[in-house]
């Protein structure tokens, strides 16, 4: 059987990895501390493929025989036959013509570019996993690249439309890094780990693990972040994960705001300290960002991320360094305007509002105290 080559990923792909919302879920915290200690210990999972074409079940072994692939790229085993020991259930439903609805329409999940979609009707694979006899809500979806499967056909001349369309859905299937995503989903911290060290992890993946540590927001995996920093093609991202992470990553976020050379690592460490200000509402995050949004020689950028990060953080010292960048933006003339300038007035325009109505609040709430 030929599998395509995973390092053969799309620009889509990269993207997709690098700017969708944080798939870390909720339910998760509902799980009991037996369920999660199962879910660490996942070492052999059994793999169930179904493919139905539009007359019908047709031969599920491609799939099934990729699946158990990519999974051994963890180190997990696989099991076909479901009379043998497992401690997991992984089931994929591959349909030439999606039947289940999926989730809403919009909001929550449904807005997560993998989460199945009610609005989605052409050829897709649906993932879902059973822990014992509990159904798990983690859920994801992988779709062709068409939606009629019969109209892409005739287009290419390819034949059957079943057979083009569970072709397409094995290379997007290929593509689609879900045993990475499982790993996290599980718990696996070691497994990602190890991955993210291999000198074989294609740079896409070591993106998107860098991504998921910070979600998972696991203690052991800051060494790995902050050596993440000093890789250029790794640094953006540890720095976002970064500010998913508790106030450990603080210091760190400011180290690289303060004296980094890269605009776009500033601008994500900027973006972390925001991040985690507004998580842990932890005002020492404020002065680091104030002395960096106006400073001689600084990024527009820069400044712009700043300025949000400032907006999700409000504190009444950031009120008159704001109104005084606003003030000396407003004095630029530019026809015609600068995208960047644009963006960075429109930041400092939010962050004003932010800031100083809660500042107004702050003043009156402290005023009734004393009155």
């Amino acid at each position: 059987m030929r599998v395509v080559s995973y390092v053969a990923l799309t620009t889509a792909s990269l993207l997709l990895c690098l700017v969708a919302p944080s798939s870390s879920p909720a339910y998760r915290d509902s799980f009991t501390a037996e369920q999660k200690a199962q879910l660490e210990k996942i070492q052999t999972v059994r793999v169930e493929v179904l493919m139905l074409s539009d007359k019908g079940p047709i031969e599920a072994a491609p799939i099934a025989e990729l699946v158990a692939q990519r999974l051994s790229e963890l180190g997990y085993q696989t099991v076909g036959d479901a009379s043998k020991p497992n401690d997991v259930f992984f089931k994929v439903k591959c349909e030439q013509r999606k039947t289940w609805e999926g989730t809403t329409t919009a909001g929550g999940d449904a807005d997560l570019p993998d989460a199945p979609s009610r609005l989605w009707k052409g050829p897709a694979c649906q993932l879902t996993y059973v822990l014992g006899d509990m159904k798990i809500k983690w859920q994801k979806e992988v779709r062709a690249s068409f939606e009629d499967s019969v109209s892409a056909a005739q287009a290419t001349n390819a034949g059957d439309p079943a057979v083009f369309a569970m072709a397409n859905l094995k290379e997007k299937l290929n593509q689609y890094d879900f045993p990475v995503l499982l790993a996290a989903e599980w718990g696996q911290l070691d497994r990602l780990l190890k991955l993210l060290d291999a000198p074989d992890t294609p740079q896409i993946r070591k993106l998107k693990i860098i991504s998921l540590l910070g979600d998972m927001q696991a203690d052991e995996a800051l060494p790995k972040l902050k050596a993440a920093l000093k890789d250029k093609d790794l640094s953006k991202q540890a720095a976002v994960a970064l500010g998913n992470m508790g106030k450990e990553g603080i210091p760190v976020l400011v180290d690289i705001l303060k004296h980094s050379k890269q605009p776009e690592l500033q601008a994500a460490a900027a973006k972390g300290l925001g991040d985690l200000g507004n998580t842990h509402n932890d005002s020492s995050v404020v002065l680091p960002l104030l002395e960096m949004l106006d400073a001689p020689g600084v990024d527009i950028t820069v400044q712009t991320e700043i300025a949000w990060a400032l907006g999700r953080v409000p504190d009444r010292r950031s009120v008159q360094p704001l109104f005084e960048l606003d003030k000396k933006l407003q004095k630029i003339r530019q026809d015609p305007v600068d995208p960047k300038m644009k963006k960075l007035k429109e930041a400092v325009f939010w962050a004003i509002k932010q800031v100083y109505t809660e500042d107004q609040y702050s003043s009156a709430e402290t005023h009734s105290v004393h009155s």
